[in-house]
């Protein structure tokens, strides 16, 4: 029929194709394979040394993971399907096929090198004047962890399934050492169901000695707090003057009844999930460039909340300060507020801009262009940072993080689609978050290469 583009899939290529054909000049796939080139592979490289057979290319391995979770394809066997179907899966494999277990273990193996390689993108995007950094964001974000919240047993329900256990081996003893067998039920296996019992048992007591241990290091913690809160206390009653408040009581001691567990990933934890509910999750960190959105710093931990997490991120930046420069102001949510976050981040050499509490909405006309009274001379860094906070330039710089960090984690859960970790345990946690940042680094910068 004419008036149709003819369709022949029978004829062979004259000559052979090249893969340099098949995407278009812009497309990431290109960009990520580019930039991969520049990086220093040779640490990883050194260590396929004394192979027996040829191994696939740690850069073929590498792209393709990074493409994978930029496109939100970050399951290997997905991503080995991938490079027989997909044009920009192929050109990134070069026409090979590395299999699914290739891909897993190197991305298991690898995963604290990949560090590196996070600091050397930044340093290439900075040599192609994409980051400068300056004012930057952090903010952390709930991501389930590679484990069912129905796995997860409270120090209560342990307790009580292990008296259950127990009394079933004794009962199960019982039968074994009896006379008369005649009276088993159908079916049953004396010793296996008593090894069934022991192992569960053994499995119910490694996780009760993971929450002993949990429990002394809250007990530690609680104890500080509250010897710094009675000594305070003590010295103001020393001075003549009267401690507001009710005096603090001493901590509770020792594994408390709703304390949890999970049996699959033991680091993580039952959290608050935005939306309602919740779920076996971490908590993923990211400190974000606010003029170039590039994340500078990541970190994960198993902490509900993010009060604990400027002085690690702070360390990050410092650790990459020769690199990348020095970050010159901080903008957090209230979540991170602290005097102790407020005077690490001055003694860092970095302007704090932390929220103190939640603002109103909609503020007055006149409050929009009010300017607050001048500081006192001796004010302390909470106060000098609540009144930067209160003045129209703080009020903009800290406008900008809602606009920087917050949109990084919409894009990477939503476009890139990564909701779960695949690994389990918080370090290996840790690199999977790390090598999402290093995509969504990529894809950024392509994005800004063609702008």
């Amino acid at each position: 029929m004419s008036g149709f583009i003819p369709v022949d899939r029978q004829t062979q290529y004259l000559f052979p194709p090249s893969v340099e054909e098949w995407l278009p000049e812009n497309h990431l796939a290109r960009f990520i394979v580019e930039v991969i080139e520049q990086l220093d592979l040779s640490e990883l490289t050194r260590a396929y040394r004394g192979r027996g057979s040829a191994a696939h290319h740690p850069a073929v391995l590498l792209g393709l993971l990074i493409y994978g979770y930029a496109t939100g394809v970050p399951s290997s066997r997905k991503i080995e399907r991938a490079t027989y179907d997909s044009v920009a899966f192929r050109y990134i494999a070069a026409n090979t096929h590395p299999d699914h277990d290739t891909l897993a273990t190197f991305r298991r193996r690898f995963g604290a090198q990949l560090e590196q390689l996070f600091v050397q993108v930044l340093v290439l995007a900075r040599e192609m004047g994409m980051l400068k950094v300056g004012k930057i964001s952090v903010d952390g974000t709930k991501v389930k962890a590679n484990a069912s919240k129905h796995r997860a047993l409270s120090w209560e329900h342990l307790v009580k399934i292990e008296k259950l256990l127990q009394d079933e081996v004794k009962q199960l003893l019982a039968l074994a050492e009896s006379e008369d067998r005649n009276n088993l039920p159908d079916g049953m296996n004396v010793p296996q169901e008593i090894a069934r019992r022991e192992e569960r048992l053994a499995v119910m007591g490694e996780a009760k000695r993971k929450l002993e241990e949990r429990a002394r290091e809250r007990d530690a913690a609680q104890q500080a707090e509250f010897d710094t809160k009675s000594a305070r206390r003590d010295a103001q009653r020393k001075a003549g003057k009267k401690p507001r408040g009710k005096d603090p009581e001493p901590p509770t001691t020792g594994p408390q009844d709703k304390d949890q567990i999970n049996l699959t990933d033991d680091q993580s934890r039952i959290m608050k999930v935005s939306g309602g509910g919740f779920e076996q999750c971490y908590n993923g960190q990211c400190a974000v460039d606010a003029g170039s959105m590039l994340i500078v710093a990541t970190g994960v931990t198993h902490a509900c909340n993010d009060k604990q997490q400027i002085k690690p991120m702070l360390a990050m930046l410092k650790s990459h300060e020769a690199e990348l420069g020095k970050p010159e102001q901080l903008c957090a949510d209230t979540g991170y507020f602290s005097a102790a976050n407020v005077d690490a981040c001055v003694e860092a050499g970095v302007e704090p801009m932390i929220a103190m509490g939640r603002e109103a909405h909609y503020p007055g006309l006149l409050a929009r262009f009010a300017e607050p009274e001048p500081l006192p001379d001796d004010a302390d860094a909470v106060t000098r940072m609540a009144h930067r906070l209160t003045t129209r330039s703080g009020r903009a710089d800290y406008a900008l993080r809602k606009q920087t960090v917050e949109p990084v984690f919409g894009i990477i859960k939503h476009v890139m689609k990564f909701r779960q970790f695949l690994l389990r345990g918080v370090e290996k946690v840790r690199q999977e978050w790390n090598l999402v940042a290093l995509a969504w680094n990529l894809k950024r910068m392509s994005t800004l290469n063609m702008a």
